[in-house]
């Protein structure tokens, strides 16, 4: 196998932010989690305690989001969000931009709101992704291209002490003209773009559309260290049973997703 089987597991954040998601569900998730021994669980933040409960001894981190899924709780309230999270036992912290500030071209806001959640958690000792929503910005804005909108993004959140940039919220949806709604997600074009648009200080997060392992060995790959997934199970337990196989000497038939409109 390219990549052990503890360096797949550990780029892995396990996503439990569905919005109807119950207390059952939670409690599960983290035991999902702590058998597969990947980095983290993603939760919502009423849900922190009750998951570090879960997950005490395991070695799974707790990571919280804040201003989740849409960016637009006033600076203030994401820091006191993250406060309350870190009290709770949140290691890490998934903050979504203020989108629309963005795309308005208020730099200084968007920096001064990402700023303020890094110093809150910094000084309480966790480590912050924050999430850009590519799918929102792929025709740019502020007189900027799409590209040229998340170089800009990922430069400025380097600056504010960002631990790592992060592609999507996997809650970004798009209207079509058909009137139906659909998301990429995290795409090798923007995780390749983000990786080289900040110092190696600053990590990669992928998330949106990751659902198998191939998927997941390409995320790494192109650089990036963490990745959001709900389909934990079946990834890691797929690279166990090509790892058995491989050790059985019998050949391994893989299909690589394709890249394109459809992401990961």
């Amino acid at each position: 196998m390219k990549y052990s089987y503890e360096e797949l597991a550990k780029m892995i954040d396990h996503s439990l932010l569905h919005p109807t998601m119950t207390d059952r569900e939670l409690d599960e998730g983290c035991l999902i989690a702590a058998k597969y021994q990947v980095a983290s669980v993603c939760i919502k933040p009423y849900a922190v305690k009750r998951a570090v409960s879960q997950l005490a001894g395991s070695g799974v981190l707790v990571g919280a989001v804040i201003g989740f899924p849409h960016g637009n709780s006033a600076t203030e309230a994401k820091r006191y969000e993250t406060e309350l999270a870190c009290e709770d036992g949140a290691a890490e912290i998934d903050m979504v931009i203020n989108i629309g500030k963005a795309l308005s071209g208020d730099w200084d806001y968007v920096e001064r709101d990402v700023k303020a959640v890094c110093d809150e958690a910094h000084e309480r000792g966790a480590k912050v992704k924050v999430i850009f929503e590519n799918d929102y910005l792929t025709k740019g804005g502020a007189g900027l291209s799409g590209d040229d909108f998340k170089k800009k993004l990922c430069e400025l959140c380097e600056r504010a002490g960002a631990d790592w940039v992060k592609t999507s919220s996997g809650y970004g949806f798009v209207k079509q003209p058909d009137g139906n709604y659909n998301y990429k997600g995290a795409t090798e074009h923007d995780l390749a773009l983000m990786r080289a648009s900040v110092s190696g200080k600053v990590r990669v997060k992928a998330a949106g559309g990751v659902r198998d392992l191939d998927g997941l060995i390409k995320v790494r790959d192109l650089g990036a260290s963490r990745c959001g997934a709900t389909a934990t199970g079946a990834m890691m337990d797929e690279y166990r049973r090509r790892e058995a196989a491989e050790n059985a000497g019998q050949d391994i038939e893989t299909k690589r997703p394709a890249i394109g409109a459809g992401g990961y």
